[in-house]
C-alpha cells in the first residue's frame, strides 16, 4: 500500500467536471492509499449539500472509494495529535484532524488542494496539491 493519505478535497475532485482536474484526481488515487473516517464523513455532507447527490448516488460513491483506499479510523490519539498540529501549524481544526490521521497511518505524503503545498507536518508527513 502505497504511503499516501487523501484530503476530501481531492476525492471530491473525481466528481468536478473540471475534466484536468477529475483526471489528476484519478491518477493520485489510483496509486493507492489511505482516508480516514472524518475524510468519508466530510465527502458525504458535501455530496449532499453542496452537490446535491442522492442518499444512493452518495453511498455507491463512498463504497467505491472505499474499495481502492483504506481506511483509518479517527481515535482519541488521532483527536489529541490534531489538537498539537493546529496549534504547532496554524492548521484548521479538520485539516489538523486529517494531518493527524496520515501521520498516525505512517503515511509519507498528504494531497490536498485546501492545505499548504510542501509543507511538513510531524516527522515525516509532507503536503502536495496534486493540481499545482
Amino acid at each position: 500500500m502505497s504511503g499516501d493519505f487523501f484530503d476530501t478535497n481531492v476525492l471530491l475532485h473525481l466528481l468536478s467536471e473540471d475534466a484536468e482536474k477529475a483526471d489528476r484526481a484519478e491518477r493520485v488515487v489510483r496509486g493507492g492509499g489511505r482516508i480516514s473516517v472524518q475524510v468519508l464523513n466530510e465527502a458525504a455532507s458535501v455530496m449532499r449539500r453542496r452537490l446535491r447527490m442522492s442518499r444512493r448516488e452518495t453511498r455507491e460513491f463512498l463504497t467505491l472509494i472505499r474499495s481502492l483506499l483504506d481506511v483509518a479510523p479517527v481515535t482519541l490519539d488521532t483527536h489529541d495529535l490534531g489538537l498539537e498540529f493546529a496549534e504547532r501549524y496554524g492548521l484548521s481544526i479538520y485539516d489538523s484532524m486529517i494531518a493527524a490521521a496520515a501521520a498516525l497511518s505512517g503515511s509519507a505524503r498528504l494531497w490536498s488542494q485546501d492545505m499548504q503545498h510542501g509543507i511538513r507536518i510531524g516527522e515525516r508527513l509532507r503536503v502536495e496539491n496534486p493540481f499545482r
